[in-house]
């Protein structure tokens, strides 16, 4: 069967680049994942690799041509159309209906959505089976381990079919709704992807002319990959299980859920045509389920921050510093201050004032801004100050940055720390946002609590714990006792870089410039 291949999403706001060299040509037989150009964005160079084996059939663009992103890149015969008379006869009726009706029924493919992204886990869809959608109009929400994204629509239509249900893992660059639209002076050619959904989700291989295997014969013995959802998929390595030598109880050796837990116990489920596979299936529903006790896997981005906290732990020494800090002045002049610039939009809370005191006292200490090499055998100091706040969203801990504060303004700071917060609450920051951070913040404060033990968000050398901000009882310098707006910091330090007598001295003047809003002010440049 002939498949256009749509050049997939190769960087954020890029819409077009320039092939730079074919490494395949029209007749080449190809490999899934073998990679067929090179091309250029204004960004970098980008080799694009194939998403199915089969056969170059024609090539759209020239060496030094500009393809656009979205469009069809080349043609292919993908592997085990051309022997599926009855695919063949449905694809050509399509073509017809097509050409009579300008209507065509075609895949969106799930675009890149992250730099090293694979695949996601379907969040929610946002939209239903024969719903009209508009272009652009937010389809679905996904979930990388990175953050939750919003998937929009590429043209206006009406959704034919969704490919996966909610929870299941989802392939980039692979089919994840079809949409039927008008057609187009392309419609013979986008056509002619009709029929593509129902091939590649058995992989082509099970559309033949010979006999088909047994409904309970295993993937194995039929020396195939095996006919499974994602969410199978994602069970099956979850419980370690080889998916090959599963037997399928399903319609054509599919394999189900119920199958793959029944082998990984030892008991295969029969064939669903049998009478014996219902009671099996039956028992095993049983065994899995459980009024008390709910399991789920851990994925995504809390997936991540566990592997960046354990390996955070057991490869750098953390040392903890605690320092009180008074805030009463520093409060006084946010509220001053505060009514005014809401007035022009500007949302101006305390931590703006923080960050901009902390890229002040980083001038002074620029080891708080340093990162060591993978075998601390070498230290990089960095110029730009990008300070990373710790944000609670609901798809767990995120931590964007602010870039470059030592060369910001407290409003400017206020501004960009706005939209970043606003952004990682919904779990909508995008990547480079949550890149390139120097040193952190967490504001544990906001919700309770007092000291902390924060751990380092590696490769960074030290993160800051702010406690909750509490009216105390102090002695004034006439002997009085006063109420001061008091706060508790919590630093951890790499010890292998930062000793307790530099995290103190910077301590002390961070502090200063927080207790003395005007030092700050004359340590501005």
């Amino acid at each position: 069967m002939k498949q256009d291949f749509i050049l997939p999403d190769i960087g954020e706001g890029i819409v077009e680049c320039e092939i730079v060299e074919w490494l395949v040509k029209e007749g080449d037989v190809i490999k899934e994942d073998q990679p067929v150009c090179d091309v250029m964005t204004d960004k970098a160079l980008v080799q694009i690799p194939a998403v199915y084996d089969g056969v170059v059939s024609k090539l759209y663009y020239a060496k030094g041509d500009i393809a656009k992103v979205h469009a069809p890149l080349f043609e292919m015969e993908v592997a085990g159309g051309a022997a599926a008379p009855q695919a063949t006869t449905s694809n050509t009726t399509a073509v017809a209906a097509v050409s009579a009706n300008s209507e065509i029924t075609e895949d969106f493919i799930l675009p890149d959505i992250g730099e090293g992204i694979v695949e996601c886990e379907i969040v929610d869809w946002l939209v239903a089976e024969g719903d009209t959608i508009a272009e652009d109009q937010p389809v679905c929400d996904v979930m990388t381990d990175k953050a939750l994204v919003q998937i929009p629509a590429k043209y206006a239509g009406v959704v034919s079919k969704l490919y996966y249900a909610k929870g299941d893992i989802a392939k980039v660059h692979a089919p994840l709704f079809a949409i039927r639209r008008q057609g187009d002076v392309t419609a013979t050619v986008a056509a002619a992807q009709v029929a593509a959904p129902a091939v590649s989700s058995v992989n082509s291989a099970t559309v033949t002319t010979a006999a088909r295997p047994a409904a309970g014969d295993s993937a194995a013995a039929k020396g195939s990959k095996a006919l499974a959802s994602p969410a199978v998929r994602r069970l099956a390595r979850e419980l370690g299980v080889d998916l090959q030598r599963v037997p399928g109880s399903g319609d054509k050796g599919r394999v189900y859920k119920e199958d793959v837990r029944a082998f990984a116990q030892g008991t295969p489920v029969a064939a669903v045509s049998t009478p014996a596979a219902k009671p099996v299936a039956a028992a095993n529903t049983a065994v899995v389920s459980s009024a008390e006790n709910r399991v789920e896997p851990i994925r995504g981005i809390k997936a991540a921050m566990a592997r960046q906290m354990a390996e955070s732990v057991s490869t750098i020494p953390h040392f903890t510093y605690c320092e009180e800090i008074d805030l009463t002045d520093l409060i006084a002049l946010r509220l001053q201050l505060k009514d005014q610039y809401a007035k022009q939009g500007v949302k101006l809370t305390m931590m703006p004032f923080f960050m901009k005191a902390l890229s002040l006292a980083i001038n002074e200490f620029p080891v708080m801004n340093s990162q060591p090499n993978a075998d601390c055998t070498e230290l990089t100091y960095f110029s730009a100050h990008n300070i990373g706040v710790a944000v609670d969203s609901k798809i767990g801990l995120l931590v964007p940055n602010v870039k470059g504060c030592e060369l910001k303004s407290i409003l400017e700071i206020a501004a960009e720390l706005t939209r970043l917060t606003d952004a990682a609450r919904e779990g909508r920051v995008s990547p480079a946002d949550l890149k390139g951070g120097t040193i952190t913040i967490s504001n544990i404060g906001a919700i309770g609590g007092t000291v902390a033990t924060p751990i380092i968000n590696k490769p960074e050398v030290a993160i800051v714990a702010l406690g909750k901000v509490q009216a105390l009882p102090r002695f004034a310098a006439n002997g009085q006792v006063v109420a001061r707006q008091l706060m508790q910091v919590s630093w951890s330090g790499d010890h292998r870089i930062i000793d307790g007598g530099t995290i103190a001295r910077f301590t002390n003047l961070w502090k200063q410039y927080l207790e003395q809003p005007s030092s700050m002010l004359l340590s501005l440049r």
